[in-house]
């Protein structure tokens, strides 16, 4: 009873906002963190290099290239950080555990345009690995949000700047 009411609140839809945890699965998370790996030093070792090769071509107050180097550095470290972040935030979802009677985080979801009858599959995923080319789109995004919650057979109306559209939950799976 006790782990039946832990999954209940884990899915509700009002947790995942405030919460403020990123939700991934084991591979994502693997991803973020090579990414963050590479950053730290493939990517710091290029960014020095880059800014000492400037420093050799003479006056820093005139010189082009170094503020750019710079300002790569810059980057760099912002995203290192933003990552950093983003990973001290995970929360690990195994894809067994997820419920497929309702679209929550990591649910598959297949809707039907209400207008047009086409259909489309997207998989529900957290802010740092949404990726629309791949078909994953984030839960905070007008169409995450308006599909968070719903089950089989029940229409999400998403607002969009050309006023709303309406969709039908056609199938939901892992």
């Amino acid at each position: 009873m006790r782990i039946v009411r832990f999954r209940a609140l884990f899915l509700n839809k009002n947790k995942y906002v405030m919460a403020g945890y990123d939700y991934m699965t084991q591979e994502d998370y693997a991803r973020l963190k090579a990414e963050l790996d590479e950053m730290k030093t493939t990517g710091r070792s290029e960014a020095a290099d880059a800014i000492a090769e400037a420093r050799e071509k003479g006056d820093l107050s005139e010189n082009a290239e170094y503020d750019a180097a710079k300002d790569a550095q810059g980057m760099l470290e912002m995203r290192i950080s933003e990552l950093e972040k983003k990973l001290s935030n995970v929360r690990i979802l195994d894809e067994k555990d997820v419920d497929t009677s309702k679209v929550t985080v990591l649910s598959k979801v297949t809707i039907r345009n209400k207008k047009n009858k086409k259909e489309i599959t997207y998989q529900l995923v957290s802010e740092s690995v949404a990726d629309l080319k791949a078909k994953k789109i984030s839960v905070s995004s007008p169409m995450g949000k308006g599909l968070l919650g719903k089950k089989v057979g029940e229409t999400a109306v998403v607002e969009t700047p050309r006023g709303s559209m309406e969709f039908e939950v056609v199938d939901i799976t892992i």
